[in-house]
């Protein structure tokens, strides 16, 4: 009998990851071998089980989804990622197939369809959400700047320009004036509209 497919999951909540454990245990092709919450203990953990699939959160505590799955790259080839997440949002789709994902799905995808997800990855296929794949040609890839990214990313915490210009070395000027450019290019009328726009489009993930 062939061995089944060992797989990883990574989600910084309990009751998504004991769901989708329960439900990939249900295919007798599928054996999930080891739950994390953090995504600083992907790497160790698909590394000391010889995992052949990680499905990874976007959005966890210590480290990102999308970092995860660069290191995971790095440490482990041979194991293939599929990104799970809640918010489909266009930019984590574009970041996370950059970083070497070989999939993207979203959390509310049916359990069958996930499990075949997960079988056509370890394959060596690629499977997008065909509405996250559209969304993503619509929306292009973020015009924000990598200084304004990093500005609008210190603005998320609602600080003062002041704490901002601190937080960042930069004068209170510039962050006036990449401020005002994220502004405009986010077709916002405000700093925290802008904020809310590039965090929708996952702009704003990545190292912090």
């Amino acid at each position: 009998m062939t061995e089944p497919i060992k797989i990883l999951l990574a989600d910084d909540q309990a009751l998504v990851r004991g769901a989708l454990a329960a439900l990939l245990d249900l295919e007798p092709d599928l054996q999930v071998v080891a739950e994390v919450g953090d995504g600083t203990e992907v790497v160790t953990a698909a590394t000391r089980h010889d995992a052949d699939v990680a499905l990874l959160d976007v959005e966890m505590p210590g480290m990102d989804g999308v970092a995860a799955a660069a290191a995971l790259r790095e440490a482990l080839p041979a194991c293939r990622v599929l990104m799970v997440t809640t918010f489909g949002r266009p930019g984590y789709l574009r970041r996370a197939l950059a970083a070497g994902a070989s999939g993207f799905v979203v959390k509310d995808t049916p359990a069958r369809q996930l499990a075949d997800a997960v079988r056509r990855v370890h394959a060596g296929l690629r499977v997008v959400d065909p509405a996250l794949a559209a969304d993503s040609l619509a929306y292009g890839d973020s015009p924000l700047t990598e200084r304004e990214t990093d500005v609008l990313r210190a603005a998320r915490d609602g600080g003062t320009v002041a704490d901002i210009a601190k937080a960042l070395s930069l004068s209170e000027g510039t962050v006036r004036n990449h401020l005002s450019s994220a502004i405009g290019k986010t077709a916002a009328r405000t700093r925290a509209e802008a904020v809310r726009v590039a965090v929708e489009n996952g702009w704003l993930l990545g190292d912090e």
